[in-house]
């Protein structure tokens, strides 16, 4: 067996439904399940999902308070007040400010930007940078992607005099700040049919309300803030995201092609991915390690020059990051081995005060990544006595809410149910972790500590075209609420695998079922390579794409996991180092079976005594179900591993089979040998073996062994007398067979072994522990012996 990393969770849907979707639409009925478990199960959305260039962004003054702000920020503009964007240090909150920036600066206003530092002011509106705006002549201040919590900041812009607009996305709090507007599409009795914008969606909104018409230059900058921040890829999120990629194929802006040539991505290949591990990684560097304004001037900039500066130095920057969070990343995941075991902490809390706290979601993320646990992570100020933290979480584990039972420790808090961040005391930090982790303890239950791969649908490899692929690439762009479809093939053959790569650490695998074939993929996974025996049939989940090269186009699936449910064979016969294929065996899953003593010492393994078990009769049997065994010498006879088998298989067998003395090459006489034998001592009379046997076998073309043999069995018959070495015909003349010798049958059941187990080929192995294991032990024996 082989298990899988993941907990695999398969889609159904009605296949009466399906091929119904499947027929209107002239579409495969794999694409018409992947619709279906999309939620999107009538023939009129899915014609509008898979033409989504032909949907309609909604109203803007759908959202609430939109015509006060509109109102207030066109008054602004008329009257030459000076208007200052509030925004956010990420690539959301970057690109919000470039949008509101962009738009403002076309309607001739006064306008300018700020954006706190993470590390000096934090997150969020403050009093002193509001106490800043009003010294500095601004009388209204526009937050984009923040404010939603600034209650106090909110109070304080009102008694400066202050106008406050906030326009943000992150989820409200029972009590909303008291502002001019707000502009948010989850607000209570919000009727905007997009509940999740991201903020730059919110300020795209605020703009197209402005300009009277969607400002659609501006859906490049608005399609890296909303992929950015992993809001869900359905619905207005999904337009804004499918047009802004054409339009970044296409953009004209500066800092982006510069910031694209740093990344060495071709314009018409960006997609999503581009956006997500190329473009969004870079923009958020910037502000975790420094002040963000240099990405807002790299998106807004018309200078070549300068945006090349801006770029590399954005890319320098990204490159420090990754340092960083590798470093960070080591400490805290020592930290939780030596101080946090996961059997008493359902809830990960980690500190350090030399942690940067620009970095501490991306550590959180990747503390999730490999424990999977709710984690957060704190960054400690001794000088203030203040943590702040990022928080990341797992399916069925709301943070927001269950941090929200917190708020009397949380000064400042706020988030979704997968991240959140926050600012605490350092002696409310162990409050923190007990509360929490009785909380996660109530709603989680053992099994959801474990990672989920949703699976949309399964499928055969004959299924799996370069068209149905192409029809596949409908869905796109892929995010959260609309990922990228991963399909289970169940339960194949392997016709090849190898390892790829300078450093051998992928496998390219081609499956087959029923004559067809399919190249795999499998980054990452050349380690697995020696836990897959030859005839296994797998069972893997990814995701299909096309392979295209020198003009040919070919289906391909792009591993992400994989199991074998079934028990597996591994053949080391012939093997000389027995402590490297012990090596290759996890210590909680080792079990040796020995069944000469001897074996010990002639392999030198009396240091694996406590994983050796010795069978020292027939009747002999051991719990070897879930076990990897080793099978370290040949047995005296079929039935030993027969019965060993009889509590069912372990999860593999590596035959090892050692032994002294091979009799599958030593000359076997037939009947016919022993019968001209006889003759021959009949004419002879008395005949000596120490004398003459080496002889007699050179003239006939046999072995000396092959005389001593027959001469033993014919003793044993009482057809011959034995006498100090010369050998004569008895007077006995009982007519008895072969087989009743016990030399004669332990000859055959010694062949018979090491042909079954030794000498046999690898299918025929597989085949007799198969057939021995499913027909029972005693049924086995009296096939084989």
């Amino acid at each position: 067996m082989l298990q899988s990393k993941t907990r695999w969770k398969i889609n159904e849907c009605n296949e009466e439904q399906v091929q119904q979707l499947a027929d209107a639409l002239s579409i495969t009925p794999l694409v018409a399940k992947l619709l279906i478990n999309r939620g999107i199960d009538t023939v009129e959305d899915a014609h509008a999902f898979l033409n989504i260039e032909n949907q309609d962004f909604h109203d803007p003054f759908l959202l609430e308070d939109m015509d006060v702000a509109i109102a207030r920020i066109k008054q602004a503009i008329e009257l030459e007040e000076q208007i200052l964007i509030f925004g956010d240090y990420d690539a959301d909150g970057v690109s919000s400010t470039a949008v509101l920036l962009s738009t403002l600066n076309e309607m001739g206003a006064k306008v300018d930007f700020y954006i706190p530092n993470r590390f000096t002011e934090g997150y969020g509106p403050n009093e002193e940078a509001f106490k800043w705006a009003k010294e500095e002549g601004f009388s209204l201040i526009i937050t984009v992607d923040t404010g939603i919590a600034a209650l106090n900041e909110a109070t304080v812009a009102g008694e400066l005099g202050l106008d406050l607009i906030i326009t943000d996305h992150h989820e409200p709090g029972p009590e909303l700040p008291d502002a001019l507007a707000i502009i948010h599409p989850k607000k209570p009795n919000s009727v905007y049919p997009c509940k999740d914008l991201a903020g730059v969606g919110v300020a795209f909104k605020v703009a197209h309300a402005l300009i009277g018409e969607v400002p659609t230059s501006l859906l490049d900058i608005v399609a890296i803030g909303t992929i950015a921040d992993l809001v869900p890829l359905s619905g207005e999120n999904r337009l804004i995201a499918y047009k802004g990629i054409k339009k970044l194929q296409v953009t004209s802006r500066k800092g982006i092609k510069e910031l694209l040539k740093v990344c060495r991505v071709d314009a018409n290949e960006i997609n999503e991915d581009t956006i997500g591990f190329a473009i969004a990684p870079r923009l958020n560097a910037v502000g975790r390690l420094d002040s963000a304004d240099p990405a807002v001037h790299l998106l807004m900039t018309d200078n070549v020059e300068e945006a090349s500066h801006l770029a590399n130095e954005i890319d320098l920057l990204n490159k420090q990051r990754q340092q960083l969070v590798n470093k960070t990343t080591e400490e805290a995941i020592k930290q939780v081995e030596e101080q946090y075991p996961l059997e008493d902490n359902a809830v990960l809390i980690v500190a350090d005060e030399a942690w940067n706290s620009g970095i501490i979601g991306i550590v959180a993320s990747r503390l999730v990544d490999k424990f999977y646990r709710p984690t957060i992570v704190l960054s400690v100020d001794q000088e203030s006595g203040l943590a702040k933290g990022s928080a990341r979480s797992i399916e069925g584990f709301d943070l927001f809410a269950n941090l929200s039972k917190c708020r009397d420790i949380l000064p400042h808090f706020g988030g979704h149910p997968m991240a959140a961040g926050m600012t605490l005391q350092l002696e409310d930090i162990e409050d923190l972790r007990y509360r929490l982790n009785a909380i996660a303890q109530d709603v989680l239950i053992e099994e959801e500590y474990v990672p989920i791969t949703n699976i949309d649908t399964t499928c055969s490899i004959d299924e799996v075209t370069i068209s149905t692929i192409e029809q596949i690439g409908k869905l796109a762009p892929y995010g959260m609420n609309n990922p990228k479809p991963k399909f289970l093939i169940d339960n194949v053959n392997i016709s090849d695998m190898r390892k790829i790569g300078t450093d051998q650490a992928h496998l390219k695998v081609v499956l087959e079922e029923a004559g067809s074939q399919l190249d795999t993929i499998a980054f990452r996974f050349g380690y697995l390579y020696d836990d897959i025996s030859p005839l296994s049939r797998v069972s893997v989940v990814g995701d299909l794409s096309i392979n295209e090269w020198n003009n040919n186009r070919k289906a391909q699936l792009m591993l992400q996991d994989i199991s074998v449910n079934e028990w597996q064979l591994f053949d080391y016969r012939g093997t000389k180092d027995v402590e490297k294929l012990i090596e290759l065996i996890p210590s909680h899953k080792l079990q040796l079976i020995i069944f000469n003593e001897q074996t010990i010492s002639k392999l030198q393994l009396s240091e694996y005594e406590n994983v050796i078990y010795k069978v020292e009769a027939h009747d002999d049997v051991i719990d070897i179900n879930s076990k990897h065994v080793i099978m370290v010498d040949l047995p005296s006879s079929i039935e030993q591993i027969s019965l060993l088998q009889h509590a069912g298989l372990p999860e593999r067998i590596y035959a090892l089979f050692h032994h002294e003395q091979d009799h599958f090459f030593t000359t076997i006489p037939t009947r016919k040998h022993f019968s001209w034998y006889y003759r021959f001592l009949v004419q002879k009379g008395s005949f000596d073996l120490n004398r003459y046997a080496e002889k007699l076998a050179i003239h006939k073309g046999w072995t000396k062994e092959t005389i001593e043999f027959m001469s033993k069995v014919f003793f044993e018959l009482e057809f011959v007398k034995i006498d100090n070495g010369f050998i004569s015909i008895s007077n006995h003349t009982e007519k008895r067979d072969l087989t009743e010798s016990i030399t004669y049958r332990s000859k055959q059941a010694q062949l018979e072994l090491e042909r079954t187990f030794s000498y046999s080929s690898y299918q025929q192995l597989k085949h007799w522990f198969d057939n021995n294991n499913n027909k029972g032990s005693q049924e086995a024996v009296n096939e084989w012996i």
